[in-house]
């Protein structure tokens, strides 16, 4: 499936670096990943990244494919607790 970019919403991974700061990653566009000092910050970022990411693609006329990403919840029951 061809990828519509505008108007798309895409999923992001947001995680809390051991170093500080927050790594983002958009799982829907391979490669694509950025960071920043606060959630705020590197959301800007990764929605940047993926901008920049898909302009990329497009100038070098290579089609761009959206994965089938979907997102699933566990519930442990307090096994190890």
């Amino acid at each position: 499936m061809k990828l519509n970019c505008k108007n798309q919403i895409f999923p992001v991974i947001l995680q809390e670096d051991e170093t500080g700061g927050y790594v983002v990653t958009n799982p829907a566009v391979e490669g694509c990943y950025s960071q920043g000092k606060t959630v705020e910050e590197a959301l800007k970022n990764i929605k940047e990244a993926t901008e920049l990411c898909l302009e990329e693609a497009h100038n070098r006329s290579e089609e761009i494919k959206s994965k089938n990403i979907s997102l699933h919840l566990i519930n442990l029951q307090n096994k190890y607790a």
